[in-house]
């Protein structure tokens, strides 16, 4: 499981990013963009991601990893259960968010001359035998 405070660590030691309540949760923007929240009561993170890498993320993690279930996943917004994934594609997936919503200077930052979509191709050689 992963918890608020591993969540806060990680999504922290990205450029700029910065963390505000958002109603009941816990939120994490990019130059007052939200690209992930928390939260609490249901142990879940929603995360903004591009449709190639909700698509693919989701097909590969069907019961982890699947889009909000109204016109917010049609736009990427994506449901991570946290109790369920495991650190190493976590830290993909977040990545991927912040890239999504980050502006092109700063995600260039963190994942130099790659789409986002590109974060699906290392983690399916994670998952490889």
């Amino acid at each position: 499981m992963i918890t608020i405070e591993q969540f806060r660590k990680w999504a922290l030691t990205f450029p700029e990013a910065t963390e505000e309540p958002h109603f009941e949760k816990s939120s994490f923007l990019v130059k007052k963009k939200i690209f992930a929240t928390y939260d609490h009561v249901k142990k879940q993170a929603c995360l903004k991601l591009s449709a190639m890498d909700q698509h693919l993320f989701s097909v590969s993690e069907k019961e982890i990893i699947y889009p909000v279930g109204n016109k917010w996943g049609a736009q990427g917004w994506t449901i991570i259960e946290m109790k369920k994934i495991k650190a190493e594609v976590f830290l993909e997936v977040l990545k991927a968010a912040y890239c999504k919503v980050a502006p092109k200077k700063l995600a260039d930052q963190v994942n130099p001359e790659q789409s986002s979509d590109l974060f699906f191709h290392a983690f399916i050689q994670s998952k490889a035998p």
